[in-house]
């Protein structure tokens, strides 16, 4: 275990602050998934914090709505007429989007948008939208959507000055819900959406409205997510941000603790221990006893057998070749005059340190 943790001092701490950071965000994930804390876009129908749609998603769910969420652009979604299309504190949307919307009011579908931006671009001569609005508003016209409703108390912050071609049907003055009847389609416009944020949604009459606003029980609901930043990712892109932030640090301590452990580059280190003798050194020490031995032919026989028996082997020559063959090859493999003369010559004190030399060299 010692071996894979760094051994400088610089690389333990960066090692170990990445470390920290990592078990940080596994720590809050970890808590966030069992005590999650309210998060999410304004008019998200995934956002759980006060001015998110969340709880009205939830409602609707419960009231028999099959309740969907559109995450790719509107102009690529295929929009189904029979569905209720609800799009909440939308920022702009582009030309392809509105016109999208505008073609699905035409063949006959249900459209609820909230916000300053609500029917603009989408329906024929829009309401104009102004800041600030009332706090409680009554149903001013018998339509189907507001039923069930009495008063609906809003946060006032949005109102319609002017409502262009569509009906008034919450509030006299800057009212807060206009209804605008598109061919077969129908659009109903919140200049304020806060009755149907979680923040208000069970105040007074609100729910109410929002399952009036919904049309009819089992009618298939889609809430339009792309608006918030919500996308059909895959793979690394369907990872949430905490995660990805993660796996980005995990990764990083990885590369650092595999450059602590790669051979660094630069000039050659003292090893603390001296090399072991040359190998000619080596022989020549050996055969210094030998040469002062008083029967060196006897000392020197296994000697020479081994360094001939090099020489035949590297030369590919029979173990019974000739002495003038074992000669002439051990000249040729660049043995020296003296060498090549004690591999077949006297064995006695004056051929000792050839014979050494010979062996040393047959074995390189």
């Amino acid at each position: 275990m010692s071996r894979m943790w760094p051994q400088s001092t610089g690389g333990r701490v960066v090692i170990g602050f990445l470390a920290f950071f990592v078990g940080l965000n596994a720590v809050a994930f970890v808590i966030t998934s069992f005590r999650p804390e309210p998060s999410g876009e304004d008019g998200s129908a995934y956002a759980t914090q006060p001015r998110g749609a969340a709880a009205y998603a939830e409602l609707l769910q419960r009231a028999g709505h099959r309740v969907s969420y559109l995450r790719e652009s509107l102009d690529e979604e295929r929009l189904d007429p029979a569905t209720t299309i609800i799009v909440l504190d939308a920022p702009e949307l582009s030309g392809d989007e509105r016109e999208a919307l505008a073609g699905f009011l035409r063949r006959g579908g249900r459209l609820v948008a909230g916000g300053a931006r609500a029917g603009a671009g989408v329906v024929p001569r829009p309401p104009r939208w102004s800041p600030g609005g009332p706090r409680r508003s009554r149903p001013t016209a018998p339509v189907p959507e507001t039923r069930s409703v009495r008063e609906v108390v809003s946060a006032g912050e949005g109102g319609f000055d002017t409502i262009g071609g569509a009906l008034p049907a919450l509030g006299t003055e800057h009212p807060l819900l206009v209804v605008a009847q598109v061919q077969g389609g129908r659009a109903l416009l919140l200049a304020d959406a806060s009755p149907l944020q979680n923040r208000l949604l069970a105040r007074a009459d609100n729910a109410a409205l929002g399952i009036g606003l919904a049309g009819p029980a089992g009618r298939p609901v889609a809430f339009v997510e792309s608006v918030h930043g919500f996308g059909r990712g895959s793979g690394l892109e369907a990872l949430p941000g905490r995660w990805k932030v993660g796996l980005a640090l995990a990764i990083l301590a990885a590369l650092l603790w595999m450059g602590s452990r790669a051979r660094r580059l630069g000039p050659p280190e003292d090893s603390g221990e001296p090399p072991p003798p040359a190998r000619r050194e080596h022989v020549e020490a050996l055969a210094l006893p030998l040469r002062r031995a008083r029967e060196p032919e006897i000392a020197l026989a296994t000697l020479q057998a081994a360094a001939r028996a090099q020489v035949v082997r590297r030369a590919s020559l029979s173990p019974a070749a000739p002495d003038a063959d074992v000669r002439e090859a051990a000249l040729r493999l660049g043995f020296g005059e003296d060498e090549a003369a004690a591999l077949t010559g006297e064995r006695d004190a004056d051929t000792a340190l050839a014979l050494g030399r010979a062996l040393a060299r047959g074995r390189r």
